[in-house]
């Protein structure tokens, strides 16, 4: 997969995906900003998937200290698309 990073920037809005281990129900969405929660299940363990456009990077670092509050470790970050600058 070829990303040009140089598209990126700190203070622009922008799509994750985030990966955490264990279940997050629905009823934290407001919490998180209106991100959508879906569950999958490994064979070991369940996992929670948070994704929506989030401002900047600064709002990502927080919803990823959120998630660290409640105990539930990381298991990936992923960056699908920079906003629209029209929005």
């Amino acid at each position: 997969m070829s990303v040009s990073l140089s598209r990126l920037t700190l203070h622009q809005q922008a799509t994750y995906r985030i990966y955490v281990q264990g279940t997050l129900g629905n009823q934290w969405a407001d919490y998180f900003g209106g991100l959508a929660i879906a569950q999958t299940s490994t064979p070991t363990s369940g996992v929670t998937v948070l994704t929506g456009r989030l401002a900047d990077q600064a709002a990502l670092l927080g919803v990823l200290n959120h998630l660290y509050g409640l105990g539930l470790p990381l298991i990936g970050v992923e960056w699908l698309e920079k906003a629209s600058t029209e929005e």
